[in-house]
């Protein structure tokens, strides 16, 4: 059985690496989905849409950053919703004019709501968000910091707006002018990280300043880069990028090399808008392939090892997969014989060559937001969830955030009651943009979308078409 293992690793792996991004969408269309998928996803997509819908503040648009714990929004899942809207509209859950009024309400809230460098009775400085915000007030939750990478995620969803509400009418006039003004304000070089510019901090806070930790290496910051690169007031120098890209890890892991990132959803959340498919940098021009490419060559690596299985957890196998940030069962350790297990609550939980953190703990949304990158193992596993696991996973907001078949306290195993704004988000618009290719042809036409990846030093496929 080993043999065969390493054998279709082999083989699969000679299958995919020997396309080149030119390739890439042929890949994309290879499999077929079955009608009752087809069901499946039809369910999860309006369950999931109405997460965004029914739990948001309609009087801000602010969106919690999980349910039904509802203590506090997350200025990302703001972002995620402001896109699920859109798809809300194409899908027929929502007219038009309601999804442009939600919009306008929380595009109006963000612009006029405090910007300063209080320690409170604000919600934001230099044009960014803090990452957690009172779900009435708008003001900072707690010592919360202003985060670089959730202001990102908002604005792709602000953007998105931007270019979808294209009609000569007084409300999609604002939504534009709004959407403009909040990109607009945002001063990005601001986020230098002290120590190692032109890369950009992770965030600040007003009690010590910006955060020691920078991004580097691959993970969802890729949005970040090209928004601050696009900015036409407050752009960063556009040897960030490459300055960026020199931080990657590449290697090969289970049989697949690629940029490695543990946590899946590093491979997800910057393509949640933009569509890397056929268009490279540098670095990607150096490899051959494309960030598509190498989101598909993730997914399947993590997929790899949960089969492989070394460490024994309860129940993984080729469709009971998916290793990403995520709620947990708890933060306690047991013993299994002479065995300690460890268990955590919220975590990063992921595999990689230079990264490992897993407690048997898996997430729907870590195969919902790889939709396109394989949908011929994210699919069936998804399916595998709802057929298996039934309301234990399944709920009123489609799939609730993870379980756990191994922790102790539960013989049946652990699944969480909560839904998570962020992780709701890229299952709903990467199953669309599996389906349609919606939020990319949408962001397509953004000119700052464009301009960013310009002086990233993109080109080729759609660029070059366009």
């Amino acid at each position: 059985m080993k043999h065969r293992t390493i054998a279709l690793f082999a083989l699969v792996f000679f299958l995919i690496g020997t396309h080149s991004a030119a390739q890439t969408s042929d890949i994309f269309e290879s499999w077929k989905i079955s009608p009752e998928q087809l069901t499946i996803l039809d369910d999860l997509q309006r369950d999931t849409f109405n997460f965004f819908w029914e739990t948001t503040n309609p009087l801000n648009g602010l969106t919690p950053d999980r349910y039904p714990d509802t203590k506090f929004a997350s200025i990302a899942a703001v972002g995620f919703g402001l896109s699920a809207y859109l798809v809300g509209v194409e899908k027929g859950y929502i007219t038009r004019d309601q999804a442009a009024e939600r919009t306008l309400t929380t595009l109006q809230f963000l612009w006029e709501a405090p910007q300063n460098d209080g320690k409170t009775e604000t919600t934001g400085y230099k044009g960014f968000f803090y990452h957690f915000l009172h779900m009435d007030s708008g003001h900072r939750h707690h010592q919360t910091e202003l985060s670089t990478i959730d202001t990102a995620l908002l604005i792709a969803g602000v953007l998105s707006c931007q270019s979808y509400f294209d009609a000569d009418t007084p409300t999609e006039t604002q939504i534009r002018q709004l959407a403009d003004d909040l990109y607009r304000r945002i001063e990005w070089p601001w986020a230098y990280s002290k120590k190692h510019q032109p890369l950009l901090s992770m965030g600040w806070r007003p009690e010590k300043g910006h955060i020691k930790a920078y991004w580097r290496g691959y993970n969802e910051a890729m949005i970040l880069y090209i928004l601050a690169l696009g900015s036409p007031t407050h752009p960063i120098d556009a040897a960030s990028w490459q300055k960026w890209t020199s931080t990657y890890t590449w290697d090969t892991y289970y049989e697949y090399p690629h940029i490695n990132f543990g946590p899946l959803f590093g491979h997800q959340y910057s393509h949640v808008w933009i569509d890397f498919r056929d268009i490279q940098d540098d670095f990607m021009r150096s490899k051959g392939i494309d960030y598509f490419i190498n989101s598909q060559r993730a997914t399947r690596s993590s997929r790899a090892y949960c089969v492989a299985n070394p460490k024994n957890w309860k129940g993984y196998d080729s469709k009971v997969w998916g290793l990403t940030a995520s709620n947990g069962p708890s933060r306690k350790t047991f013993m299994d014989g002479d065995q300690l297990l460890t268990f955590h609550r919220y975590l990063a939980r992921g595999t990689s060559a230079d990264y490992l953190r897993d407690d048997g703990t898996i997430a729907p949304t870590a195969a919902g937001g790889s939709i396109p990158f394989a949908p011929e193992i994210t699919i069936p596993t998804l399916e595998h969830f709802r057929n298996q696991f039934g309301d234990r996973i399944y709920g009123e907001y489609g799939f609730k955030d993870a379980f756990n078949l191994t922790y102790p306290n539960a013989p049946e195993g652990w699944f969480d009651d909560q839904y998570l704004g962020i992780d709701q988000g890229p299952i709903l618009l990467m199953a669309e943009n599996y389906r349609s290719e919606f939020i990319w042809n949408l962001m397509k036409k953004n000119p700052y979308i464009l301009k960013g990846l310009e002086r990233a030093g993109f080109s080729g496929g759609w660029l070059t078409q366009g």
